[in-house]
């Protein structure tokens, strides 16, 4: 790091405290105001926040280190563009209607208050194993690369680094609340895409192009049945990434993610009206089609430019981990200036998916536990227990990392892992939920419970089956290990998927049907004329265009790494 490098950094703090002291100048003094922003965000600021949030460490680090060791295998997760827009064109007006700050209190719109709390308990035990331990895990080490510092006063520097990205974060997170997530992720989003894509451009100009990064990867083979690096689309023997298991598992990770998970939704609940909520979507959707390009893509240069021995700058590039590849090509690449403006990006991605996190870790706290606990207390108060609350939060993170580390060895593989388990059994009451009138409250709240059950059954199998080092498949395994550690993740996430929705299923039948008057507008087929003109009114062609170019997009990227 260079003296105009630290330039660049000083100047995007300054444009960052800038943003913050004018949210900070606005008026908030209740839930409404803190957790959504006023409710009165436009489609340009819904659409950078749901991006920005997403793009976090796991996309800088794991994202390009899922690229260095397997190539494609990942893109099926972030070629999600189509998945936002079911979030925009099938559940946007259902959220709408209800008028609901968290997706735990829409279940109990829906379902019954045990739903929400059941919800409430998974969100949050998925923030502490995934994003905070992700996040803060992926900022330490990023930083210990780019800064090529080992221990400063005697500490690791990795844990310096990333505790004060929680602190820093914190504190603007902390005093803003939602509008200071809204607002510098338009400020953090472009300069994120630049700074990547400046890592793309120059990586290929030192491999040699595209071309030569194909030709690379397209020898290197993955598994015993032929495929490549560059296959997106494997054998289903694959003990990985088979074909079928990957597009099944993907859909249903990609489902909870985009559709009923608070971190994503709550950006979508901001929005001033259905219309602009759902052009946040789409905006959002065309923004979810570069990450393959502008972090995967990295990773796969790092490699290429590590197995060629490509020398870079003098130096011979090489790459000591796959989870090193995005911070060694900064590191290795970029000139002086350029470099603070990618650590800037790194900063800017890594703070704006902790403060989406702190600020929904706050909102499910606050509304759904405390609040409803104790109804009659004041809203400056029910701010400050969602501060603390977060704080809590972020303290089990970091308590989790050594944990995270032991059971995946490439971060992005972890994350995705980790949430296949969490997932389908919320997938599965919210599809039912609003799909199926005959869906009962405890179908409902049932279904959520077994996915909680075996999703925890599976991650605790996997933690101690992997630090047992027991071979998946050999001659000791018995039924439990089989079912919940040897099945490919993939493949269980789906018949996982499909238990669940059984468990809905059976138990509606054999429970009574819910009241037609409570599920009123939640529900397919349940909404008045007046709400379906609402919605009616809300999109016109332009959207459909849109809509159709994303999908179209998306069909050639299958169609040109198949």
């Amino acid at each position: 790091m260079q003296f105009l490098d630290w330039i660049v950094i000083a100047l995007f703090f300054v444009a960052l405290i800038g943003i913050i002291v004018w949210v900070m100048r606005q008026k908030q003094n209740n839930a409404a105001d803190y957790f959504l922003g006023g409710k009165d965000a436009t489609w340009i600021a819904i659409g950078a926040s749901i991006f920005a949030s997403n793009i976090g460490s796991e996309h800088l680090i794991g994202l390009a280190g899922a690229g260095a060791s397997s190539g494609m295998a990942m893109a099926h997760w972030e070629i999600q563009g189509w998945m936002i827009l079911i979030l925009g064109w099938v559940f946007v007006p259902f959220y709408t209607r209800s008028m609901v700050y968290t997706m735990p209190e829409f279940l109990e719109r829906r379902f019954n208050p045990q739903s929400r709390t059941i919800l409430s308990v998974i969100s949050l035990i998925s923030y502490v194993l995934t994003k905070v331990a992700v996040t803060v895990y992926a900022g330490g080490l990023v930083f210990q690369q780019v800064f090529g510092i080992e221990t400063l006063w005697g500490i690791d520097f990795f844990w310096i680094a990333a505790i004060g990205l929680v602190l820093i974060t914190a504190i603007y997170t902390i005093v803003g609340g939602m509008k200071s997530v809204l607002y510098t992720s338009v400020l953090q989003t472009p300069i994120l895409l630049l700074g990547s894509l400046i890592i793309l451009v120059l990586g290929l100009k030192a491999l040699g192009g595209w071309d030569e990064m194909m030709r690379i990867c397209s020898i290197e083979t993955v598994n015993n049945y032929g495929d490549t690096m560059t296959n997106l689309i494997r054998d289903n023997r694959d003990p990985d990434f088979p074909w079928l298991g990957a597009l099944i598992g993907s859909a249903v990770i990609g489902f909870w993610y985009w559709c009923t998970d608070q971190f994503i939704v709550q950006r979508v609940l901001s929005g001033k009206n259905e219309k602009e909520a759902r052009r946040g979507t789409i905006f959002g959707a065309y923004l979810k089609l570069l990450p393959v390009f502008l972090f995967l893509i990295p990773g796969m240069i790092a490699f290429a430019l590590s197995h060629e021995g490509i020398t870079v700058n003098g130096e011979v590039f090489k790459l000591s981990t796959p989870d090193a590849a995005f911070p060694t090509l900064v590191a290795k690449l970029l000139p002086a200036g350029v470099k603070g403006l990618i650590v800037c990006g790194i900063l800017a991605a890594l703070m704006s998916s902790l403060a989406s996190l702190f600020n929904s870790s706050a909102a499910l706290f606050t509304i759904d536990f405390y609040q409803r606990y104790r109804p009659n207390t004041a809203p400056k108060k029910l701010v400050r227990i969602g501060q603390v609350a977060t704080i809590v939060i972020v303290v089990l993170g970091v308590l989790w990392i050594p944990v995270m580390r032991s059971v995946g060895d490439v971060l992005y593989n972890y994350l995705q892992d980790v949430q296949s388990v969490l997932a389908p059994g919320i997938a599965a009451a919210f599809l039912m939920g609003i799909l199926w009138k005959r869906a009962t409250a405890q179908g409902g709240m049932w279904g959520l419970i077994s996915g909680l059950v075996i999703g925890l059954t599976r991650l605790g199998a996997k933690i101690y089956y992997s630090n047992a080092d027991v071979i998946p498949g050999g001659n000791t395994s018995n039924i439990f290990q089989y079912l919940f550690y040897d099945v490919n993740w993939l493949f269980f996430c789906g018949w996982m998927l499909v238990f669940c929705l059984l468990v809905v299923f059976v138990v509606s039948l054999f429970t009574k049907a819910p009241d037609p008057a409570k599920i009123q507008g939640l529900v397919f087929g349940t909404s008045t004329p007046e709400q379906r003109a609402a919605t009616r009114a809300s999109w016109d062609k332009w959207d459909i265009i849109h809509t159709c170019i994303i999908l179209a997009i998306t069909a050639a990227f299958y169609y040109y790494f198949w």
